[in-house]
């Protein structure tokens, strides 16, 4: 039965082989039409073949795949009304701009004036009105992109893919460009599904992100799911920067866990953990770095490094090196001093060891 709104994506038991070995074991999971979500993982996560069996540019072995409610499973990426925005925005160099962007358009046998009014005003959606005269070659690597996505947007896809997109962009480029995705994607309410490797990036522009590990699905959540409520030590350590602790659990009880480190006791959330041995995560900012004597863990400052708006610290105490953000003081620590780090419980996590 189809779904009453088109753009929702579903996985129902997906599994991929290739020969022997598994690259997707079996797969459960449904994207909402109008969010964005990000795959997640690190590399041979199975994040890449997710994309390319939503594109059918790869086929399952098994399960069944539906978009927008209809089963595609059989379906090569001719007949899926889905759009992909690759990582080398693979644009002909010998086509101006609008040509490019006019080109999926006019191989589906749009008429040609439909098909250029059409690339008009996806560039004028992605911010490049005047361009469609210019090569490729004339623009820069953002530009460049931007016409990708809006080669993509005027196919009118159900789903919108993004594989790496930002990947050959610097720094600063893939923070506006990917500003600029996200304000599309939400000003046409379209189904995004976007691969990353780069965690801030994941972050930023998504609804809900589905961490991949070891060929299937470790967590999925909001951002602020993942990094405040991680379900495991692999989430805590992937998501953002954490120190992970060993510490012994005395009880737990409605989602808490009260933990002993190094001699003293802490009432901090839990994840569901069956035994007396896990580790605590402990977020950055989530350490108080103090002066010695004060309450907390004993510690020496190993490294500091100014960064402007705060500070990097490591410190060396008896339960491990401690990684530690502070805010700008007037008097910040220096490397050799003694200090205490005072840790928020509420902000920190129990997970299994």
């Amino acid at each position: 039965m189809k779904d009453t709104q088109t753009g929702s994506v579903r996985f129902e038991g997906v599994v991929k082989k290739y020969g022997d070995v598994t690259a997707l074991k079996k797969l459960d999971l449904a994207i909402e039409p109008g969010k964005l979500v990000t795959l997640l993982g690190p590399s041979g996560c199975g994040k890449t073949t997710t994309l390319r069996l939503i594109a059918g540019l790869e086929m399952a072995t098994e399960g069944k795949i539906f978009i927008g409610g209809e089963d595609v499973t059989h379906l090569t990426a001719t007949y899926r009304k889905v759009s992909m925005v690759f990582q080398s925005y693979a644009l002909f160099p010998h086509m101006t701009v609008r040509e490019n962007v006019a080109y999926g358009l006019t191989v589906k046998s749009v008429p040609r004036a439909e098909a250029n009014a059409k690339a008009e005003d996806g560039l004028e959606l992605v911010g490049l009105a005047g361009f469609g005269d210019r090569l490729p070659s004339e623009l820069s690597g953002g530009q460049q992109q931007r016409v990708a996505v809006a080669r993509a947007i005027v196919l009118e896809p159900e789903v919108l893919l993004l594989d790496e997109p930002l990947s050959n962009l610097d720094a600063k480029l893939r923070r506006h460009v990917r500003e600029e995705i996200r304000q599309i994607q939400q000003r046409l309410g379209l189904t995004a599904v976007y691969v990353t490797h780069d965690q801030e990036e994941a972050m930023a522009v998504s609804d809900n992100i589905i961490v991949m590990n070891n060929a299937e699905i470790a967590q999925i959540g909001t951002p602020a799911d993942l990094y405040e409520a991680p379900n495991s030590a692999f989430i805590a350590d992937f998501i953002g920067d954490a120190n992970l602790v060993a510490c012994d659990i005395e009880k737990v009880a409605d989602g808490a866990a009260t933990a002993v480190l190094d001699g003293q006791r802490y009432t901090v959330p839990s994840s569901d953990i069956a035994n007396r041995s896990a580790q605590m995560v402990l977020r950055p900012h989530a350490l108080n770095l103090g002066a010695s004597g004060l309450p907390g863990l004993k510690g020496e400052v190993t490294y500091a490094a100014y960064l402007g708006k705060e500070i990097q610290y490591t410190v060396q105490t008896d339960v491990g090196s401690l990684f530690i953000i502070s805010p700008v003081q007037a008097e910040p620590f220096q490397q050799g001093d003694a200090v205490s780090v005072g840790i928020v419980a509420d902000h920190a996590r129990i997970v299994a060891a």
